[in-house]
């Protein structure tokens, strides 16, 4: 047992318990299964798992990174449903929201990150976004890029707030898993981008990295393969109240 544990603290040498190495890789899997599955929500239960193993200011680009991937593969291989159009008008304005991030990244504490996180998760479970429509024109798509992407950079799991700009109630599965999928991806570059040229490195947390997008991949394709298929009304009350228990557990770390 202390050889496998001398091994796997070789394999990955931050600040992560062996333990939390295995439950955020059965995270990233969970978080891209139901992500594909039932259209949204995976990227903030990946995000309020890795606060309870992971400090404020390398979670982030974390979660950034392997959302990129998950979101990324996702994009793939539904790529035939891209609009071209919708995703340009998007990243125009995303981009804008990454150089303004840029400027004040640095100057955010650890602990409001933290609070911003939990928040916005719970606003997801209980609030009320806009109604869907504001992507049909190009004002509406750019401005989607722009709040979404500059939300990003301090609460990481904004797929909600994406999902209510886009989606229509005439939208087809594939259609809007596809668009929402490529929007994410490139949002989630943009914000892995800034924290390089604010200074972050990756490098320390390859190896955990590679795992945790590998497992995401597999959720991925097996989501992908249950999507429309699954009690979605069920589903999503259970998902609710268990992102609810979670952020509240992080406030509760917080005050």
């Amino acid at each position: 047992m202390d050889d496998v544990s001398q091994f796997l603290q070789y394999l990955f040498p931050v600040e992560v318990s062996n333990f939390g190495v295995i439950v955020l890789t059965l995270a990233s899997f969970l978080g891209s299964f139901i992500t594909a599955s039932l259209g949204v929500g995976g990227g903030a239960f990946l995000i309020i798992v890795m606060a309870e193993f992971i400090s404020p200011i390398v979670l982030i680009p974390l979660h950034g990174l392997v959302q990129l991937a998950s979101n990324g593969s996702r994009a793939w291989l539904t790529r035939i449903h891209i609009d071209r159009s919708l995703v340009a008008s998007f990243m125009s304005g995303a981009i804008v929201a990454s150089a303004v991030g840029l400027s004040g990244l640095k100057s955010v504490p650890q602990e409001v990150i933290s609070w911003a996180i939990a928040l916005f998760i719970l606003y997801n479970c209980w609030g009320k976004f806009p109604e869907a429509g504001f992507s049909r024109t190009f004002k509406g798509r750019f401005m989607g890029g722009f709040i979404t992407t500059f939300a990003t950079m301090f609460a990481g799991a904004t797929g909600t707030l994406v999902a209510s700009w886009l989606r229509a109630r005439d939208m087809d599965r594939f259609y809007y898993t596809a668009n929402f999928s490529s929007c994410m991806t490139l949002q989630h570059a943009l914000k892995v981008m800034v924290f390089s040229f604010a200074g972050f490195t990756f490098y320390e947390w390859l190896s955990l990295l590679i795992l945790m997008v590998l497992a995401g991949y597999i959720g991925t394709r097996i989501g992908l393969r249950l999507l429309g298929r699954l009690p979605e009304k069920v589903f999503k009350s259970v998902f609710k109240w268990l992102l609810t228990v979670l952020a509240l557990r992080l406030i509760y770390k917080l005050v």
